[in-house]
């Protein structure tokens, strides 16, 4: 897994000024090499620049990038940051057209098919990808990126100048890029957040590739090609037919993700989803007597103070133990506490660029941190709730009533602690509804579905472009600040692919949460760890950890230098603060209540002072 960045411009001769361009290129590198530590490089040409950080997970020693190959005169160059699975099978259908490999990377194998056979080659891998290949007898750069957004790939086109790279930083290092923000901007960031609209960069004038999307820039300016989508289409396999595709596919997916030249971990709560993974990690481990290394988080002194709630109604430390001992792991308990928690809330906006997921995020970018001390790679249970229908959005009867966002149904918390000058500005409510309502007249209906499974498809498709985007989002930045790579088995294409058209009876059979993706793993778990009542990923209930945000966000609205206080109202936080809790009720997703609005806050100043960015209104 690595970074990659890079510009271009076909009315502009980078050769002229190489020391210069080729400091830019340096400092766009720098501001990603957390995300590849183990080597970088850079390629400078008359109307491109490329560079490229590394984090060495196949072909230790070869596979350095920007990576080259010609034919003739015919210069192909690529960066690369991702993981193919299968590798294997797309070398061996280029050899046979007979090309030969000087490498065993998967680098070379995607440079090398889209040589073969052009941009269209994509819909070949399988695999996690953003990647870059610059066709220098064309003039063209193309920009590539994976299926589901589980990679991520930002740009901007600026005087004719395209600027991408891995995270939204690196494009504030080419000259005369500036980051503000406008009432667009702040419509993501207080009426969307920590979700954003896909292919929006927050950023006034800034975009990321599409998931399943491949742009082509070059002359004429920038084009935006689909090469995958969701299709409906009738179900036909019968229900034990379906049993036997999903377990198979699952299975599958997750021993191709153990692909690695170094030793893998996996996150294990103690929920279905993880130990599925971990359940097939160490029993192939354990066929060459191998051990699992294995992680769970958990918060200091949540054993005390724990509440539990309609979201999140169990703790996980008693399952993951079943599971440790169940499938003999070495496993490691993790803890963070709350003074730990709140320092972190502003390493996650550097990791993230964007003000996000609050403790949910900054804890598990702590986490990623101690994990990589012993791991660089590691497989993990993100996607199945979305996929299988595993969240409360999924059943309760309100769902399919609303008309907006499902995990954020109410704007009114989102407004408390705002300004009447600011609110007056920007219209939230239209702007989440219109872009809402953009979102689901995308979904991709069945002819012939009733009322009721076409909502229910409706809120299958905003999870998969909203709520798992957003999840992949923080997984990548947290574990990739460290310089771990975060794999997800579960968000496989194909299993995506095949699911989507899975009648909701077998899904949900009788009621049962996800009934389809347990029963593919029937005899895999222990019956206490499969049948277990979701309880998403874990938060502290400590009340000290409430009270010393609210005395941290007072403190910044003391300081009248504080960006935030033209957009917030004092005597309105003071109030929030003063109001107890309801964990219960939370304002986005399952686990952002009162304490993460004040988390929030806090990231969009410190956001707002160290990016210091223009608001435009």
């Amino acid at each position: 897994m690595c970074g990659i960045a890079g510009f271009c411009n076909y009315s502009k001769d980078y050769t002229t000024e190489v020391f210069r361009w080729t400091q830019v290129l340096d400092n766009m590198k720098n501001k990603i090499k957390h995300r590849g530590p183990d080597d970088e490089g850079v390629y400078l040409t008359k109307h491109v620049g490329l560079s490229h950080v590394r984090l060495s997970i196949i072909d230790l020693a070869n596979g350095k990038q920007p990576m080259s190959r010609k034919i003739n005169d015919h210069v192909f160059t690529i960066i690369y940051n991702g993981e193919l699975y299968n590798t294997k099978e797309v070398r061996k259908n280029l050899e046979q057209k007979g090309w030969l490999f000087q490498t065993s990377s998967d680098t070379e194998v995607i440079l090398v098919s889209f040589m073969e056979y052009g941009p269209e080659s994509v819909k070949m891998l399988n695999g996690i990808f953003a990647y870059a290949i610059l066709d220098e007898a064309k003039d063209h750069v193309y920009l590539f990126r994976d299926r589901l957004g589980i990679k991520p790939l930002f740009y901007t086109i600026q005087s004719d100048t395209l600027i991408f790279g891995s995270e939204l930083k690196v494009l504030f290092e080419y000259p005369k890029v500036k980051p503000q923000i406008d009432k667009k901007g702040l419509c993501e960031i207080f009426g969307l957040g920590p979700a954003k609209t896909y292919g929006n960069g927050v950023f006034k004038d800034c975009h990321e590739v599409l998931p399943g999307y491949y742009n082509v820039y070059n002359r004429d300016g920038l084009k935006e090609i689909p090469y995958w989508k969701l299709i409906s289409k009738p179900h036909t396999d019968s229900y034990s037919e379906t049993i036997d595709k999903t377990s198979h596919l699952v299975v599958d997916s997750i021993k191709r993700q153990m692909v690695s030249d170094i030793p893998i971990c996996t996150f294990l709560s103690g929920g279905v989803d993880s130990s599925i993974v971990t359940a097939v990690c160490a029993n192939e481990l354990a066929k060459n007597g191998e051990q699992l290394n294995t992680f769970s988080f958990d918060f200091v002194g949540n054993e005390k103070y724990f509440k539990s709630n309609a979201f999140q109604p169990s703790q996980d430390r008693p399952y993951v133990d079943i599971m440790v001992k169940y499938f003999k792991t070495n496993h490691t308990y993790l803890e963070c506490s709350n003074e730990r928690l709140a320092d972190y809330l502003y390493k996650a906006v550097d990791a993230r660029d964007l003000p996000n997921m609050a403790d949910v995020e900054s804890s598990l970018l702590y986490f990623c941190s101690l994990v990589k001390k012993h791991n660089n790679v590691t497989l993990t249970g993100e996607c199945a709730d979305e996929i299988f229908g595993g969240y409360p959005w999924f059943h309760k009867q309100e769902s399919f009533q609303m008309h907006t966002f499902p995990w954020s149904k109410n704007m009114e918390p989102r407004k408390l602690l705002l300004s009447d000058e600011l609110l007056k500005e920007i219209d939230l409510d239209k702007y989440v509804i219109e872009t809402y309502e953009k979102s689901i007249s995308e979904t991709p209906y069945l002819e012939g579905e009733d009322l009721i499974e076409k909502r229910r498809r409706e809120i299958a498709y905003l999870n998969i472009k909203w709520f798992m985007v957003t999840l992949l989002d923080r997984l990548d930045r947290t574990s990739m600040y460290s310089g771990l790579e975060a794999r997800v088995p579960l968000a496989d294409h194909r299993i995506l692919e095949y699911v989507w058209n899975v009648p909701w009876d077998i899904k949900c059979r009788d009621g049962e949460v996800k009934h389809l993706l347990r029963e593919s793993v029937k005899g895999l778990l222990p019956d206490e760890i499969l049948y277990r009542k979701k309880s998403p990923y874990p938060k502290t209930y400590n009340p000290g950890y409430e009270k010393l945000l609210g005395d941290r966000l007072l403190s910044v609205l003391e300081d009248s230098s504080s960006p935030i206080n033209a957009l917030l109202d004092k005597k309105k936080v003071q109030g929030f603060i003063n109001t107890p809790s309801d964990y219960g009720k939370p304002w986005y997703g399952q686990l952002m209540a009162g304490p993460q609005m004040l988390a929030y806050m806090l990231q969009v100043n410190y956001w707002l002072e160290k990016y210091n960015i223009e608001i435009i209104i």
